[in-house]
């Protein structure tokens, strides 16, 4: 008899794996693996042109439906997802025409997301891409949760959470988040990187709540 095609083969482990560990697929919790196959054909990427807190925009997807869910799991704890969330950030990141000299710099999560979660879903996101990135800033303090706050209140809130790790004169950047909604988060980070002398060009995300795309 001969040998059973790789992707047989692969799809006969995961069917195993699934009836050893169950799972629910974080896009529809339907009773499957990581990801159903609908679900998968749901989260490829869709690029998004957007400006938010003052700040040219470019996101892999819209914050919506099935890439919200899956963008939500990844926060949630569901690490193994980061891996196909990464294929629509190196989407957005194909879309812009940043030259080489420009560094990529995450927008880093709070200590006690940190904490809570035990990994930074950005950078989790980022090792699945295969880019390099600079690690350049760190929280500055704790903040109220965004969910529920207006545009100002988020303003407001988020006002000095983020600082510089050292001077940055000189050097180019684009912001790197998971989920763009009010664009208040990339505003504070972009002040943190101009106070420190760097230049912010632009920024490229996962996903980019929908009312914010232009294309």
């Amino acid at each position: 008899m001969p040998p059973a095609p790789v992707p047989a083969v692969r799809e006969a482990l995961l069917d195993a794996l699934a009836w050893i560990l169950p799972v629910e697929c974080a896009g529809c919790a339907a009773p499957d693996r990581m990801l159903c196959d609908a679900c998968r054909r749901r989260t490829v990427p869709h690029p998004v042109v957007t400006s938010a807190g003052g700040i040219d925009v470019v996101a892999g997807a819209p914050y919506s439906g099935t890439v919200q869910r899956v963008v939500l799991a990844l926060k949630d704890g569901r690490t193994s997802t980061a891996s196909v969330l990464a294929p629509l950030l190196a989407a957005a990141l194909a879309r812009t025409d940043a030259d080489a000299g420009v560094e990529l710099a995450p927008v880093p999560s709070t200590r006690a997301a940190m904490r809570r979660r035990g990994f930074d879903p950005v950078l989790l996101v980022l090792s699945r891409t295969g880019v390099a990135w600079s690690r350049v800033l760190r929280p500055a303090r704790a903040h109220r949760v965004q969910k529920g706050l207006g545009r100002a209140e988020r303003q407001q809130n988020l006002r000095g959470v983020h600082r510089a790790r050292g001077r940055l004169d000189g050097r180019r950047f684009l912001l790197v988040d998971d989920v763009v909604t009010t664009g208040s988060t990339l505003a504070e980070a972009a002040r943190a990187i101009r106070e420190a002398g760097g230049e912010v060009l632009g920024a490229v995300a996962v996903a980019a709540t929908p009312r914010y795309d232009r294309t």
